[in-house]
């Protein structure tokens, strides 16, 4: 418990002013992080992080992850290939490179690299475009809902968690517990809307809270499937206590992309 307090001390005080401060470094830091993340994804998989097939989804991560804005500033954004033709073409080559090296990279392969790609780059692409778009209180707001709802899970659970909410995937996790995530969540949020009102009403932002703190908790779940189903404890050894990055940053890519689709985040 000591290790896993010093962890999260530690990375609060490079995240947080990092987040803060915006910019370049925000984006660039961003873009470090989900590198890792789905280097982790391919540890998991047991494909080799230094092979051509792996720098192919890192590019295709890098690709969906850039901010259009920034293009918009340069270039006539609707003459350029678009994200999707991206995708489309990282599929095409992903799976010729199948057929070169004669099936030692799968269909399977393949299909893993490009959908923790879209994951990833999609997820973390999200999280950029919060702190431009919505700014500094609309990514807290996702950040402290993603806090109360693990914290309220956490102690609802160990106070009163009987009945397992999906023991094949998470074992210790329970019904009460999520329950009370979303409980918790709900307060903070309400307190929230009273210190840094969002440009929605108070049953609006509790409404989506409810929304995203289910959304979170199914991101931590499809994160823990991912461990369970490739043997692995931890998504990598980052980060002492807590493991790797996609531990850490399960629930906030998860719901980001929700909170831009239900044009919360506008």
């Amino acid at each position: 418990m000591k290790q896993r307090t010093i962890t999260a001390v530690v990375a609060a005080l490079i995240f947080l002013p990092i987040v803060i401060f915006g910019g370049l470094l925000f984006k660039l830091f961003i873009y470090l992080i989900a590198s890792i993340a789905f280097l982790e994804l391919v540890r998991m998989k047991k494909i080799s992080r230094y092979s051509v097939a792996s720098g192919l989804g890192l590019l295709l991560v890098w690709a969906l992850m850039f901010p259009v804005a920034d293009l918009e500033q340069y270039f006539d954004v609707s003459e350029l290939i678009t994200k999707s033709e991206i995708t489309l073409l990282a599929v095409l080559v992903l799976l010729s490179y199948t057929v070169l090296v004669k099936n030692r990279f799968t269909f399977d392969d393949a299909g893993f690299l490009l959908i923790s790609a879209i994951y990833i780059g999609m997820g973390f692409h999200y999280l950029i475009e919060t702190r431009v778009q919505g700014g500094l209180e609309y990514l807290f707001f996702a950040l402290f809902i993603v806090w109360a709802t693990d914290t309220g899970a956490y102690l609802f659970g160990r106070a009163f968690g009987k009945h397992k909410l999906w023991p094949q995937i998470s074992p210790k996790k329970t019904i009460e517990g999520s329950i009370g995530g979303i409980v918790l969540a709900c307060v903070v949020a309400f307190i929230f809307q009273w210190v840094a009102p969002l440009d929605h009403s108070l049953i609006i932002v509790l409404l989506v809270t409810v929304l995203i703190s289910i959304a979170g908790q199914i991101g931590d779940l499809v994160e823990s499937a991912f461990k369970r189903h490739y043997a692995v404890k931890d998504s990598g050894k980052i980060l002492p206590g807590h493991g790797g990055v996609l531990d850490r940053f399960d629930s906030l890519i998860f719901i980001l992309p929700i909170l831009h689709l239900i044009n919360f985040i506008a």
